[in-house]
């Protein structure tokens, strides 16, 4: 079961890597007023989103999974629990609206400025900050 939990933080810790990241690439991004520097962001955003991104937050949920596996009636009568996985549940809807947001610059269908990014990118530090919290105090 300890393999499993390090290997759920450590993918956790890959996918937020990204999730932190590519919003801030999307600040460069839509900031950037020249066409190789727009060309370099489309493709560090790809790779970002696609190589390591996704696969974290694939392995992320797996381990999650089977983590719960282990004890699922006494993981699902503890109401952080259900408070942790709606956050996680958020936190994907986040992660495939970057995903979105990837093809719009791709397209070069970006609409909005650096600064609507730069709040944007701020929202999964709220998530990481609770998600913590709930799994380690369990407060309920």
């Amino acid at each position: 079961m300890l393999w499993v939990k390090a290997f759920h933080i450590i993918s956790l810790v890959c996918w937020f890597a990204g999730i932190f990241y590519l919003p801030r690439l999307f600040v460069y991004h839509a900031a950037c007023e020249d066409e190789p520097g727009r060309e370099r962001f489309k493709i560090m955003e790809r790779k970002l989103y696609r190589g390591i991104t996704t696969p974290s937050m694939i392995a992320t949920v797996l381990f999650g999974v089977w983590l719960l596996s282990y004890n699922l009636s006494g993981y699902f009568s503890q109401g952080w629990l259900h408070v942790k996985l709606v956050l996680v549940a958020l936190l994907i809807v986040y992660h495939f609206y970057c995903g979105h947001l990837v093809k719009v610059f791709r397209d070069d269908r970006n609409t909005r400025g650096h600064v609507f990014y730069r709040w944007f990118n701020e929202l999964p530090v709220f998530i990481l900050l609770a998600v913590v919290i709930l799994a380690v105090v369990r407060p309920f």
